[in-house]
C-alpha cells in the first residue's frame, strides 16, 4: 500500500462511560473507537441489552472522516437529542468514533432546549473520558545487522518512533519494526552512517499504528 494513500487517523483512544443527572433524569454516555457500522451497531445493541429498561438510547457515529455518519433521537423530538451528540464528535475533531447516550427518565419535563444541553454534555463527558489517539501510517521493516553493530542500532530505535515486533539471533541479528512512514529515509540514511553501510533494510509495506509514548 503506497504512503500517499494514507493518512494520520485521529479517533478515540478507548471506550468509556459518563453519567449526571438532571431533574432526575439519568443520562449515562458512552463513546468509543469503532472501525466499522457494523462495530458501531454492535456497541448500540450490547448498551441495549445491558440497559433494557432505559427509556432511551440516543446515538450517533462518525466514519472516514466525516464522508459518513448517521444518528437517532430514539423518540426524543427531532433535533434534541441526535443531532447534538454527532455535533460533540464533529467539535471533538475524530472520526471512526460512536456515542451513545442512555437515558432514564425522571417525570419532569426539559424542554427541547434542556434535552439539547444534557444531550450535548452527556456526549462531550464521554467523549473527554475516552481520550484521544492519532494513528498514522507506519513503515514496516526487517532490518539485519552484525551483532557487532545491535547494540548501536537499538540505541537508535526510540528516536524513530520504532516499534520493535520481533528480534531474531541467527547468523545476523533480524529485526522487524515498524517506523512513521515519514521518517523512512531519514532512518535508512542514518543505519547506513552509523554502521558503515554494512546493514540491509527491507520494507514490508504499510500499516496503521500510534506512536509509542516512552519515544524521544
Amino acid at each position: 500500500m503506497e504512503l500517499s494513500n494514507q493518512k494520520k487517523i485521529v479517533t478515540l483512544f478507548k471506550a468509556a462511560k459518563t453519567e449526571f443527572e438532571e431533574k432526575k433524569s439519568v443520562f449515562i454516555g458512552f463513546a468509543a473507537p469503532v472501525s466499522s457500522e457494523d462495530e458501531a451497531m454492535a456497541y448500540l445493541k450490547a448498551i441495549r441489552k445491558e440497559y433494557p429498561d432505559a427509556t432511551h438510547h440516543v446515538w450517533a457515529y462518525l466514519m472516514n472522516d466525516g464522508a459518513l455518519a448517521r444518528y437517532s433521537d430514539d423518540g426524543e423530538p427531532q433535533g434534541t437529542a441526535g443531532v447534538p451528540v454527532l455535533e460533540a464528535i464533529k467539535k471533538k475533531a475524530v472520526t471512526n468514533a460512536v456515542v451513545i447516550v442512555t437515558r432514564y427518565f425522571g417525570g419532569t419535563l426539559l424542554g427541547a432546549g434542556g434535552l439539547v444541553r444534557c444531550y450535548t454534555r452527556s456526549a462531550h463527558e464521554a467523549l473527554e473520558a475516552a481520550g484521544i489517539a492519532v494513528y498514522e501510517p507506519f513503515q514496516a521493516m526487517t532490518v539485519s545487522c552484525t551483532y557487532s553493530d545491535y547494540q548501536k542500532v537499538v540505541k537508535e530505535l526510540p528516536g524513530f518512533y520504532a516499534i520493535v515486533d520481533e528480534t531474531r539471533f541467527e547468523e545476523s541479528v533480524i529485526i522487524r519494526i515498524a517506523i512513521p512512514g515519514d521518517l523512512t529515509e531519514r532512518f535508512e540514511l542514518r543505519m547506513s552512517e552509523l554502521t558503515n553501510a554494512r546493514i540491509k533494510i527491507e520494507k514490508n509495506g504499510f500499516r496503521m499504528e500510534r506512536k509509542p509514548e516512552n519515544s524521544v
